[in-house]
């Protein structure tokens, strides 16, 4: 059974994760419409890998392995009108789906609200025992 101090780095290391994921999230749909003149220079959708680490005493805790490119194809389209058009009149579009994007800020959201719960009953707790220890 884990201690007060446990459970708070759990939920610590999650409200860190979630914190990287929704500036992810927020970086994406900065860059959704972005336009570029070759795929080279577009810009790519990123997510987040997460991966639970056991450390010592068996304490898990929430990690950010990394922050990867999707690699969803990005939208081509005939401009040549655009400044940043190719030899062929062709843009390339950032392969963000903000739709898909806003769902996942909103689970996002929700986790990191739910670590703020826990954070705040491991508080009303404490504060429960040290009133049991008054008395």
């Amino acid at each position: 059974m884990g201690s007060f101090k446990d459970i708070s780095l759990i939920a610590g290391s999650a409200m860190a994760a979630q914190t990287v994921r929704l500036n992810t999230i927020a970086s994406n749909l900065a860059n959704a419409n972005a336009v570029a003149g070759s795929e080279a220079e577009a810009f790519r959708a990123r997510k987040p890998v997460f991966a639970a680490m056991v450390g010592e005493q068996g304490v898990a805790r929430v990690q950010v392995l990394d922050v990867v490119q999707s690699s969803e194809p990005l939208r081509r389209v005939h401009e040549p009108d655009n400044p940043l058009a190719d030899a062929d009149g062709m843009v390339y579009y950032a392969n963000v789906n903000e739709v898909a994007e806003m769902a996942d800020m909103m689970a996002a959201s929700r986790a990191f609200e739910t670590n703020v719960e826990v954070m705040g009953r491991i508080k009303s707790m404490q504060q429960s025992l040290l009133k049991l220890g008054e008395a």
